[in-house]
C-alpha cells in the first residue's frame, strides 16, 4: 500500500512540475522533469510485479504398472509423499547507476534499464498441504518431507526464473508507470525502453 502512494505522489510530482512550466513558459523544467534520473529509477525500482501461485510436487517408488509386483510393493514398501505449497514471487529491476540512464534525443525519450528478473520468491511453509502412502513394513519419517521441501523449492524456483510470460508482465508495467509519468510530453515525445541484459539492446554509454 505505502508503495502505491509513493508512485501516485511521484506522478503527481512530476505533473505539477510540468504544469508551472508550462504556466510560467519555462522550458528548462520540462527538461529537467524528462530527465530526472533519481524519479525515473524510483519509479523503476517500485515498479515490481507480484505473483502468486501454488507448488507442487510428487515423489513415489511406484510405477504404477499394473503389474503383481507392483502392487506388492505398493502393499508392503510403498513411499509417496505430496506436497502443495503457496508462493510469493516479485519481478522487477535492480538499479545502479552503472546500469540506468535516461537521455533525450530530439523528440525521443530514452531509458535504459537492467532485464526484470526474479527478485525474490517465497515459500508459505505455513501454509503447506501433505499427503503420503507408505507400506506396511516402511515407517514414518519427517526427514522425507524436508528433502521434498528442498527439492521443491529449487526446481520451483528455476521455473520462475525463466517465466518468459511474468518478465513480460513485468516489463510491461515498467512501460505503464513510465508512460504515467512522461505523460504531459507524450505529445511532442515519444517514449522507448532498452533493457540493457537483454540481447538486443544496446550497451550504456
Amino acid at each position: 500500500m505505502k508503495k502505491i502512494i509513493y508512485l501516485v505522489l511521484l506522478l503527481l510530482v512530476a505533473g505539477l512540475i510540468f504544469w508551472l512550466g508550462k504556466r510560467f513558459g519555462s522550458t528548462n523544467v520540462s527538461q529537467q522533469v524528462i530527465s530526472n534520473s533519481t524519479i525515473v529509477r524510483e519509479i523503476a525500482e517500485l515498479a515490481t510485479l507480484d505473483v502468486q501461485g501454488s507448488a507442487s510436487i510428487k515423489r513415489s517408488n511406484i510405477e504404477d504398472s499394473g503389474g503383481w509386483t507392483d502392487n506388492w510393493k505398493k502393499a508392503f514398501f510403498e513411499n509417496t509423499v505430496w506436497v502443495s505449497i503457496p508462493y510469493q514471487a516479485k519481478y522487477g529491476v535492480n538499479v545502479d547507476e552503472k546500469n540506468f540512464k535516461v537521455q533525450q534525443n530530439n523528440k525521443k525519450i530514452i531509458i535504459q534499464l537492467p532485464a526484470p528478473k526474479l527478485l525474490s520468491y517465497e515459500l508459505k511453509v505455513d501454509k503447506m498441504e501433505t499427503s503420503n502412502k507408505k507400506g506396511l513394513f516402511l515407517f514414518q519419517d519427517d526427514e522425507t518431507y524436508t528433502e521434498v521441501q528442498k527439492s521443491l523449492y529449487k526446481s520451483s524456483r528455476a521455473q520462475l526464473e525463466s517465466n518468459s510470460t511474468y518478465i513480460q508482465q513485468s516489463k510491461e508495467k515498467i512501460q505503464k508507470l513510465m508512460e504515467q509519468y512522461y505523460a504531459p510530453f507524450m505529445k511532442d515525445h515519444t517514449l522507448e525502453i532498452e533493457y540493457t541484459d537483454d540481447t538486443k539492446a544496446p550497451a550504456l554509454n
